[in-house]
């Protein structure tokens, strides 16, 4: 392992005091060098954050009363903004078919690698990746050489082969504190890993894992939140998202609070158990949305049908199941790359359906 792409990053965030280590290492490598280079953050960070551009978090909501109300909030945005255009159909296209999804013209990812960033407690419980999240980054690696994957190639103009990888990762010990975590405290952890490692643009997404028991919040009104402790902010699971820093220019990202719990977790019995296969099912899901419309305004259904109105090609294959009087993703079994996971389809214009491989005839 080549001790110059390794970065030990120290660092303090102002708004959440995350007093934290950032190992940054090549995926596939066990462990770092002693002689990694130290870098000290500077409150530059979380100025940027602060001064960035930022989407419309486009959230995962909860399989719960909260996050069926986000949905409905989502909607009659969605739907506000449309009518304030003059034609009450965004874009002005009227679909053939209720399901299909419609380019607004917006980019996609005709490449990508993923990082995968680890947050961990600067004291108390820690996690090994393993027990907290499973394997994320042999999913996405499984992802990549699918014929899942290929479900995208219709929406991205490319059929070849190996376009999405899985580059290093991160491990960012913080010290949590009494209040949730923001999506800005997010923010400035991706822009201090992105700008010590060059990975930013449309060709990297940055997948930010938190702990069991961290809550985190679109901002500091603290009224949207991933909250299993507090059920009325409990609105979503994960989120996908963009940010324009003022130094680094545009990176990607996708946020995933701890998933086996109600309100996130697929249902029970699934091949890998539902730790790993509730974390997958939500990778899976924020992973399509952010290549096809990692900037809130590519590809979606903008239909008059109410249920599908917003949504991406994830959203429209994500079933619930009721079993005890719990809701959970229901997910099929399939083979994605060398492995058997539970998660959930996605969307195919060419098929018309939901599907698991690109259509007959392509990759």
């Amino acid at each position: 392992m080549r001790t110059d792409t390794l970065f030990l990053l120290k660092f303090s965030i102002v708004a959440a005091t995350i007093a934290t280590l950032v190992a940054v290492i090549p995926a596939q490598a066990q462990s770092s060098s002693p002689d990694e280079p130290t870098i000290q953050l500077t409150p530059a960070d979380h100025s940027a954050a602060i001064g960035a551009k930022v989407g419309v978090h486009h959230a995962y909501p909860a399989n719960n009363a909260a996050g069926r109300a986000l949905r409905a909030r989502q909607i009659a945005e969605r739907r506000r903004m449309n009518n304030a255009s003059g034609d009450g159909n965004f874009g002005g296209t009227i679909l053939q078919y209720t399901g299909d999804v419609t380019s607004l013209g917006g980019n996609v990812l005709t490449s990508a690698v993923s990082h995968a960033i680890y947050l961990q407690r600067q004291t108390g419980s820690q996690c090994t990746i393993g027990t907290c999240w499973g394997d994320p980054e042999g999913f996405l690696r499984d992802l990549g050489n699918s014929d899942f994957i290929h479900v995208i190639d219709q929406y991205v103009g490319l059929r070849d082969a190996n376009r999405y990888t899985v580059g290093f990762h991160a491990t960012v010990n913080y010290t949590p504190q009494a209040t949730p975590l923001l999506d800005s405290d997010i923010q400035a952890v991706v822009h201090a890993v992105a700008t010590h490692t060059g990975a930013s643009g449309y060709g990297h997404i940055f997948h930010v894992f938190l702990p069991p028991g961290q809550d985190e919040c679109f901002d500091s009104t603290l009224s949207e939140c991933y909250s299993p402790d507090n059920p009325a902010t409990f609105y979503f699971c994960a989120y996908h998202d963009y940010a324009d820093f003022p130094d680094i220019g545009h990176v990607i990202y996708t946020v995933h609070p701890y998933a086996n719990l109600p309100g996130c977790q697929v249902q029970p019995g699934t091949p890998n158990g539902e730790l790993v296969d509730s974390t997958d099912d939500i990778v899976n899901h924020e992973t399509f949305e952010a290549i096809t419309d990692p900037d809130l305004d590519a590809w979606r259904n903008e239909s008059g049908a109410a249920y599908l109105f917003t949504d991406e090609i994830a959203d429209e294959c994500q079933l619930l199941v009721v079993l005890d009087g719990e809701y959970y993703n229901d997910v099929p079994t399939f083979l994605i790359g060398a492995h058997r996971y539970a998660v959930q389809l996605v969307y195919s214009n060419e098929q018309h359906a939901c599907s698991s491989a690109a259509s007959k005839g392509n990759p």
